[in-house]
């Protein structure tokens, strides 16, 4: 496996163990035979880390793709190493600004973490 393939994996583990440390944290409140029940999500903190974890579900089938089309098409494996490695670390910065309440650089974050997964995309378009 390549380390761009690893990111996939790290990248979805990132979403989904988003919400964990609010689950154990708020164990008296969370009702695990009703995961989804909005008035758990209601405090700041865990509305934060529901919309972090949403975004991850959302930017995830993006970093798939492209990683699977880079590697397909024989983009240069380096490049889509060091950029799918770029993608999950400003994702988990993303997700901690999002927990502390840092919008505007949590935006930034987001932004650049978008810039380098579309650069995966397209490498294979620059290196033929």
């Amino acid at each position: 496996m390549t380390l761009a393939e690893d990111c996939v994996f790290a990248a979805l583990l990132l979403y989904l163990l988003t919400l964990a440390p609010i689950k154990v944290l708020g164990h008296s409140e969370f009702d695990n035979a009703n995961p989804r029940n909005p008035r758990f999500y209601r405090s700041n903190l865990r509305a934060r880390a529901l919309g972090a974890h949403n975004n991850g579900i959302e930017t995830f089938p993006f970093f798939l793709g492209a990683v699977l089309l880079a590697e397909f098409r024989h983009a240069p494996q380096g490049w889509i190493d060091g950029l799918a490695a770029a993608f999950v670390l400003l994702r988990v910065m993303y997700v901690v600004t999002y927990m502390i309440g840092r919008s505007t650089l949590r935006s930034l974050i987001w932004s650049a973490a978008f810039i380098a997964n579309a650069a995966i995309f397209f490498l294979p378009a620059f290196h033929r």
